[in-house]
């Protein structure tokens, strides 16, 4: 059975996604993302109960550039990263915190509301560590 509140609030973080692409940097939508819990995919597929820590699964690009990708849905996973699994559920704006200042991220891969930002967007745009 789907949780109708998991229902309302990825549909929430896809609409921002969607403001965000079409219109630009609007801090509503920015505000909605950073409160959003998103999927990070487990970097291995294996048995047993998941990491404690999170690790980033990190994807070259023919380009060299280094990104994560995070999802606003199970399903939107399981489309681009059919083998993924697994995955760890955190606030976008708590892991932009952290976040590392050598890698990109990008929200929603191969969706119409894809988003990808810098490494210095995703602290700029989203970090909010401090709530």
């Amino acid at each position: 059975m789907t949780d109708p509140h998991y229902d309302s609030d990825a549909l929430a973080a896809q609409q921002a996604l969607r403001t965000v692409v079409e219109q630009g940097a609007d801090q509503a939508a920015l505000d909605t993302l950073a409160h959003s819990e998103v999927l990070v995919p487990a970097a291995t597929d294996a048995e047993g109960p998941p990491p404690k820590a999170l690790t980033l699964p990190v994807f070259e690009q023919e380009d060299g550039t280094e990104l994560v990708p995070v999802f606003t849905t199970q399903e939107r996973m399981e489309q681009a990263l059919p083998r993924i699994r697994r995955h760890r559920s955190v606030l976008l704006g708590v892991l932009a915190h952290g976040w590392p200042a050598d890698l990109s991220l990008v929200i929603d891969a191969g969706t119409p509301e894809q988003l990808a930002l810098t490494s210095h967007g995703v602290r700029a745009l989203l970090d909010q560590g401090d709530t």
